[in-house]
């Protein structure tokens, strides 16, 4: 979408990443269903967190770049947005 900010612009490729990590999840849900080896498990449920990771890196990094800027630029208090901005990223390094 032209003149969109942020992620509104790219949701269809935010939902693409989304569906692929709960097509992963599945294939866990299944792996376990079937007793299958620890270890590869383990191995997917850590590509799904890398894969979440990214989404909400990137959502992140969006957030920063279109809502504290415009912020900034609109005369808005901008320390809202960078709170919320710092919120997340602890709770990401947290989880």
């Amino acid at each position: 979408m032209a003149g969109t900010p942020g992620y509104a612009a790219d949701k269809a490729a935010v939902r693409t990443r989304l569906r692929r990590v709960e097509g992963q999840v599945r294939g866990i849900q299944r792996m376990v269903e079937e007793d299958t080896y620890c270890i590869d498990v383990l191995t997917q449920i850590s590509a799904v967190n890398r894969a979440l990771e990214s989404v909400a890196l990137a959502l992140l990094d969006d957030h920063l770049h279109h809502c504290v800027s415009h912020a900034i630029s609109s005369g808005e208090d901008a320390d809202e947005k960078l709170d919320e901005a710092t919120a997340a990223i602890r709770r990401l390094v947290r989880s």
